[in-house]
Parts: structure tokens; C-alpha cells; sequence
């Protein structure tokens, strides 16, 4: 048997002009997650992170926190490798190029997007962008709204599936890594569950910033291994002030 353990990048700036970088917070959550495997003696021997910087920068904190926790000893992780298929959803594309596509042919939508522009700079601005998103991120995946620029929901699962699937063609009693963010892990959780897609969303808005989510996985050639889900979304390695969602 194998292991895979799913990590969603730290904290990043969502509401900054650059939003693909880790905040100060997000920075301390990779290293929480690094000592946290570290303690548990994790010896990892494949992990993987996506091509933004937000997931890039976990993977390498985190690696060089489990390192520094036992100096003398050799580093702990193998060298850290880009998997492209491991990217989120573009978020920012839907929030700038399908969102005033949606306002302009559903006036609810158009409302929500009113308010949260009313709120940007309001402490409950996250409440009234979840709000916003949900709907909007619900249309992208029906294909109710779409755009040629932006990746469609097909496209997405179809490389989320393709990139689970490789994972699971690791050598027997693998233990992988792989740093990503909400969408990919709501995705691959809903995939493992044999969930509908509908059911990836929601798992997507539950989960936290250096969270771990970890699978128990056979090894198979053909990719028909089993797939089981061992937890969700597991935070205990962060302490209370170091728990958000966005």
C-alpha cells in the first residue's frame, strides 16, 4: 500500500493586485506543515507541487522546515517537482472575464456581484466574495457561462483525473506529496468517493490553508488501484491563529 497526502497551499492575497503569492500567514502555515510531518517522521519519497507560486513556495518552505527540524541529518524530502496538472481552477479569470458575462445575463448573479463591491473593504468582505464565487464557480461548472480564454470545468476535471490517475502508478508503498490548492483536493476527493461533480465545490469550500488531506492508495499499472480516503482536510498541525480558508 501506498500513501498520498494532498496539502492546499498557505494563505495567499486574494484581494491584492498580485494574488499568486503566499501572505505572511501563508508562509507560517508551510512551515507548520513541514514540522508537523517532520514529527510524524514522514519520510516521503516523491513530492509534487503545481506550477503557481503560491503552491511552489508551500512545497518549498515546508521541505526546508522538515530539513531544519533535524539538521544532522540527511534532508528528509527528495528534490520537489513541478506537475502542471496540479494548478487550481483560474479563479481570477472567473472573477474578471466569466463574471460580468454572468452579471450581463443573470441579474441575481448581477446582484451579488453588487454587493460584494459594496463590502471590498468591509470586515465581512469575505462572506459577501464566498457568496459571489459560489454562484459564479456553480455556472462555470454547469457551463452556463463560458469564455475560450479561460479553462472550462471539462478540461479541468479531465486534467485533475489524469493527474490522480499517474499518482496512483507510483511504485508500491509510495508515499507522495503533493501540494495544491482547494479545487484540485475538493476534486480528487469527489474522484476517490466516485461523488458527483457537484459534490467537488462543495469540498473545495471547506478546505483550509495548509491543510492535509491523505489517501491510502494500491498501486496499479493501469490506474485501477484502490483509492481510499483516509481524511479531509485535517488541521491540528495549525494553531488556532494559523487557521483560515482565504
Amino acid at each position: 500500500m501506498s500513501e498520498l497526502i494532498l496539502i492546499r497551499h498557505g494563505q495567499a492575497t486574494p484581494f491584492e493586485k498580485d494574488t499568486d503569492r503566499l501572505s505572511e500567514m501563508g508562509e507560517q502555515q508551510a512551515r507548520a506543515v513541514g514540522l508537523a510531518l517532520s514529527a510524524e517522521e514522514l519520510r516521503p519519497t516523491h513530492v509534487f507541487h503545481g506550477p503557481l507560486v503560491r503552491q511552489r513556495r508551500t512545497a518549498q518552505i515546508a521541505a526546508e522546515a522538515a530539513h531544519f527540524a533535524d539538521p544532522v541529518a540527511p534532508p528528509p524530502w527528495p528534490e520537489v517537482v513541478e506537475e502542471d496538472r496540479l494548478a487550481e481552477y483560474d479563479g481570477d479569470g472567473l472573477i474578471r472575464t466569466l463574471a460580468p458575462l454572468l452579471a450581463a445575463q443573470d441579474e441575481g448573479f448581477a446582484a451579488s456581484v453588487r454587493y460584494f463591491q459594496e463590502r471590498r473593504d468591509a470586515p465581512d468582505r469575505n462572506r459577501a466574495f464566498q457568496f459571489m464565487l459560489e454562484e459564479l464557480a456553480g455556472a462555470w461548472q454547469a457551463g452556463a457561462v463560458t469564455h475560450p480564454g479561460i479553462e472550462g470545468w471539462a478540461a479541468f476535471r479531465s486534467r485533475v483525473h489524469a493527474s490522480l490517475m499517474d499518482l496512483l502508478r507510483l511504485p508500491s508503498g509510495s508515499t507522495v506529496l503533493a501540494f495544491t490548492s482547494g479545487g484540485v483536493i475538493g476534486l480528487m476527493v469527489a474522484l476517490g468517493l466516485d461523488a458527483p461533480d457537484a459534490a467537488a465545490l462543495k469540498l473545495n469550500w471547506r478546505v483550509r490553508n495548509g491543510s492535509l488531506t491523505r489517501f491510502t492508495f494500491s498501486n496499479s499499472t493501469s490506474g485501477g488501484g484502490r483509492l481510499s480516503l483516509d481524511s479531509f482536510n485535517e488541521v491540528a498541525h495549525l494553531p488556532s491563529d494559523l487557521r483560515s480558508w482565504r
